[in-house]
């Protein structure tokens, strides 16, 4: 009967503190550091975008430098005649970006389930410092500017960012349970909104130097974040000695109902569901499933579709945000970048608050539901945004609360969610693979927004741009449609059942 599970919600709650050691923050702290790093050296490429046009479209008059003639000024970096043509490039870089991070995302989930995941992150971090640092800060250094370079550069930058998501969001779920797993990953989803915060601030600083240093300087940090992450991540309890989650989780009755609002089937009693691979596999060892039956998870399709509408939204902002404020408004670039900030605060207040919900009501889809229909409502407003900085910064969080929470948590613990469900208990090592799947159906969506919404910014207009915006977070809502149906059916009935119990 669900009457049980939903009376004992409260003992879950106390157990998420109860098995908290000193290895379980410092585990957290490192994923969510190791991440924002990551989105840091991405974040910057935006917040630079006006320098980079402006550098790749010079103009052929010289008054500085007497002595250098305006044709060799001109000839060493001129890309593009003019800054349509550069913005145009620009997003294409961003598609070419996450197309192939959307690729590397399928990849780095299957190899993270097979290879030890401290590796496969640290390398990832390492190498894609090296690239960041190529593309943005070598380049400008020895005036080389060839835009088959830079596309290449990209793609490379983009396979090996795709191994972070994955691995952390596999780490954590090592390490967190179902118990305030809602409000945990929520907390910790904010770990994308902070490295843009962090990756806003340091090109910021460093901008009136050169755009080169705002890649220099978000490099070389990402670099050492790599390094600590080699020497100091443990990626599951069983390397410190700490029982396993899956065994602890076992014995732990007061948890038995948790994941299935969100993936078990229409029939509430239905307890056979969970033995339906259990019962074949007798050992004990972990073994990663393969990319099809992952696929075939309860929720994966649709979670996958719907984040590929909702993650082209959140990326939209967050690649093309700055430029934007600057194009739309005039502000100067610093202050656009510092302006920005607002939508990823928003984000983080979203994930957590909504995760938090969630954990109560023991339902995600309803959540979501909800944020979403007040996102389309933002959009409208923040389409319409007057040119007044506190205005914006207002209706630009409130737009990042109600886009950015829901992204974040479907990226993080709704992932968790479907890669620990009951179905996989004797396969705990899929979650990095349900994971990059997941991710990755939301970066080919995104990869594929990039592209439009430059082509529509540049035919129709910024105006046109936020319709698109509506548009693809209702059908975010159309596609998880039928899991709020059904979880909604289980949240009335779950109430009936404690009236009549009361």
């Amino acid at each position: 009967m669900a009457v049980p599970g939903a009376l004992r919600r409260q003992p879950a709650n106390r157990g998420l503190v109860s098995h908290c050691t000193h290895h379980h923050i410092v585990v957290f702290l490192l994923t969510f550091f190791s991440y924002s790093l990551l989105h840091a050296s991405r974040k910057t490429f935006s917040n630079v975008k006006v320098s980079i046009s402006s550098q790749w479209t010079p103009s052929p008059r010289n008054s500085t430098a007497p002595e250098l003639q305006p044709c060799e000024l001109w000839n060493s970096s001129h890309l593009f005649q003019n800054s349509e043509e550069a913005t145009l490039f620009l997003g294409t870089l961003d598609t070419i970006f996450l197309f192939s991070y959307a690729v590397g995302l399928f990849v780095s989930g299957i190899v993270g389930d097979r290879l030890n995941l401290r590796w496969v992150l640290s390398f990832g971090m390492c190498s894609s410092a090296l690239v960041v640092f190529s593309f943005g800060t070598l380049t400008e250094w020895l005036h080389f500017y060839n835009k088959w370079f830079y596309c290449c550069l990209w793609v490379v930058n983009g396979l090996l960012q795709s191994t972070g998501w994955p691995c952390v969001v596999a780490v954590m779920g090592n390490w967190f349970g179902k118990a305030g797993r809602g409000f945990v990953f929520g907390l910790w989803s904010a770990c994308a909104s902070v490295g843009n915060i962090l990756g806003a601030f340091l090109a910021s600083c460093v901008l009136k130097y050169g755009y080169e240093y705002a890649f220099l300087v978000t490099a070389s940090v990402q670099f050492a974040g790599g390094v600590v992450v080699f020497f100091g991540l443990l990626t599951s309890p069983k390397e410190v000695g700490l029982p396993e989650l899956g065994a602890d989780e076992d014995e732990a009755s007061v948890e038995e109902d948790a994941h299935r609002p969100l993936m078990g089937g229409d029939d509430v009693d239905d307890d056979d569901q969970n033995y339906s691979i259990q019962a074949t596999d007798n050992d004990n060892q972990p073994k990663a499933i393969g990319f099809f039956q992952a696929c075939c998870l309860p929720g994966v399709v649709l979670y996958s579709l719907a984040y590929a509408c909702l993650k082209l939204v959140n990326y939209s902002f967050f690649f093309w945000l700055p430029f934007y404020l600057s194009s739309n408004f005039g502000w100067k670039e610093a202050e656009a970048d510092q302006l920005s900030i607002w939508y990823d605060v928003g984000g983080i207040i979203g994930g957590t608050i909504q995760g938090l919900i969630s954990d109560v009501l023991q339902k995600r889809a309803p959540v979501l539901a909800v944020s979403l229909l007040f996102a389309v409502g933002s959009l409208f407003g923040y389409s319409r945004s007057p040119n007044s900085k506190p205005i914006n910064a207002v209706i630009m969080a409130i737009t990042g609360f109600f886009i950015g929470g829901p992204s974040n948590m479907i990226s993080s613990a709704i992932s968790a969610d479907l890669g620990r469900q009951d179905l996989v208990k004797g396969s705990s090592e899929a979650l990095a693979t349900v994971t990059g799947i997941v991710d990755g159906t939301g970066s080919i969506g995104a990869a594929v927004g990039q592209y439009l919404v430059s082509l529509i910014q540049e035919n129709l207009g910024w105006m046109w741009v936020f319709y698109f915006f509506i548009l693809m977070t209702s059908s975010t809502v159309l596609f998880i449609s039928p899991l709020i149906v059904r979880e909604i059916r289980l949240l009335l009935h779950e109430r009936r059942l404690r009236m009549l119990a009361e």
